[in-house]
């Protein structure tokens, strides 16, 4: 049997009522990655062996009836989480043969839900980037058009979903990573709060900013998945020990009674017009659906993030970065002296971007530039958090565009960081502020497509879903598929 193409929904009732096993339906979406795979370089490695594992241990459990909604259902994991004895590189030669002792705590969580994981994806080089073009392995495609990018920095997940290579997959998002590439892939992607998903496991990148979240095919998915990682968990320090709500029972198609805001400073200089026009038809869409939109919201501080942005997170990578030496584990460059050897390491092991990144963050905690640059920083980062705070006495939610731009042309930015890291302006301030947000498709232009943000309260990610879901109910974008 192969190409099967199922939501996490439709997948759970077929096993459930024994139309396919869990092994037919893995062997299809294995099926599917052998055919498109070498297209669009989503993966860095197949689990085919470990699959079929899981999937004859689901088809047991189904056929005694203890299975679970999302029991032999396909996942794929973003290669920087952690995966007991199957390598996780982070898309770096610096651990392109590191194989973990231990998985991930939200990698437990997928494997006592008995999924079935098909593959790790390619990922900018430890999470640093816009575009999956900074992997030191290989470049991933945009499905939708191949000479274009998918967005950064989990890049391969989001192709896997839109190319139908797994039923939804995991990410990462430290200033955009899940919602940018779900925008542009036209996936669902979600970045809960931070501290409602561990961390426990995750290749650090920057501590304060890095969560963890789901990316599926529609907003019902997305509720599932979320249902499934959300949690406190000891070994993450930063982890929230909040309540999780069952995420499905907020699925409701109208808006009547809730209040959304449009932030005016999300749509900046140098928007592309088609974003603005599908913004504007997906902003109408909501009145229509029953709720009240004031598009005349200001959170001033908002064009300050990208700068806060490119000091705390090279800041934290810098340091999170320093164990990377070549003595503990990961490369290692043989010299004749312990300096020599450690500098070689770093110079051969890391990529352009994440060097950049480091250096960058090292002059920001330097002695002289720490009060100037660092600590103003964290300063105007309090002030974009009070923003938020505010903003949500009066809005339900806030809307905005996912990206300034539709998915630019492979190479186009790689000789521009600034222009690259522009890519992430609607997505960073997000990061800074905790809050939740997600990404759903809300339209097209020239076959590219184009992502709506929906942003919430803290641990209110249910109203989030809720938007997300009556909007997505109203329109035909999420169901459009792409010919690999």
């Amino acid at each position: 049997m192969t190409n099967i193409q199922v939501t996490i929904n439709e997948a759970s009732r077929l096993l459930r009522e024994k139309q396919v096993s869990s092994i037919e339906l893995t062997e299809s979406y294995l099926e599917r990655i052998r055919q498109v795979d070498s297209r669009v370089h989503a993966l860095v490695t197949i689990t085919d062996e470990l699959a079929m594992e899981q999937a004859r241990k689901a088809d047991e459990l189904i056929a005694v009836g203890d299975a679970g909604p999302l029991t032999g259902v396909p996942i794929v994991i973003k290669d920087n989480m952690c995966t007991r004895g199957i390598r996780t590189t982070c898309s770096s030669k610096m651990l392109q043969n590191f194989m973990p002792p231990y998985d991930a705590a939200v990698v437990e969580k997928v494997k006592a839900h008995n999924m079935v994981m098909v593959g790790k994806s390619n990922m900018d080089e430890f999470a640093m980037g816009s575009s999956t073009e900074n992997s030191a392995l290989f470049v991933t495609c945009n499905p939708w058009d191949l000479s274009r990018v998918p967005g950064g920095s989990s890049g391969g997940s989001a192709v896997a979903v839109a190319a139908g290579e797994t039923v939804c997959a995991l990410g990462s998002d430290t200033g955009g990573s899940i919602r940018q590439p779900s925008g542009f892939c036209s996936v669902v992607g979600m970045k809960p709060t931070y501290g409602r998903v561990s961390r426990y496991g995750l290749v650090a990148f920057a501590s304060s900013l890095d969560q963890i979240g789901p990316l599926t095919q529609d907003v019902t998915d997305c509720a599932l998945l979320l249902n499934v990682i959300a949690g406190a968990d000891s070994r993450d320090s930063t982890s929230v020990p909040e309540p999780v709500p069952d995420y499905t029972r907020c699925l409701k198609a109208d808006l009547k009674g809730l209040r959304l805001g449009v932030p005016r400073e999300y749509f900046v200089e140098g928007m592309q017009a088609e974003v603005a026009e599908v913004m504007e038809a997906a902003i109408k869409e909501l009145e229509e659906l029953g709720a009240e939109v004031d598009r005349e919201v200001s959170l001033p501080h908002t064009p300050y993030a990208l700068a806060v942005y490119y000091i705390l997170a090279p800041s934290e990578a810098s340091a999170n970065l320093a164990r990377y030496d070549g003595v503990k584990y990961g490369f290692s460059y043989e010299a004749d002296s312990m300096w020599e050897a450690l500098e070689k390491t770093r110079e051969n092991g890391f990529g352009p971007e994440v060097k950049r990144r480091i250096m960058l963050g090292t002059y920001a905690l330097s002695a002289g530039y720490y009060d100037a640059w660092y600590l103003k920083a964290q300063k105007v980062r309090t002030l974009i958090i009070r923003e938020f705070n505010e903003a949500f006495k009066k809005y339900d939610a806030l809307i905005t565009p996912t990206s300034p731009t539709v998915p630019f042309k492979i190479g186009e930015k790689t000789d521009d960081p600034f222009q690259m890291y522009l890519s992430d302006v609607c997505t960073l301030p997000i990061n800074i502020g905790g809050v939740p947000a997600m990404s759903i498709p809300a339209g097209f232009t020239d076959g590219l497509p184009i992502g709506m943000q929906i942003i919430g309260k803290p641990f209110d990610e249910e109203t989030i879903l809720h938007v997300a879901y009556a909007y997505e109910q109203a329109t035909e974008w999420h169901k459009r598929k792409v010919e690999v």
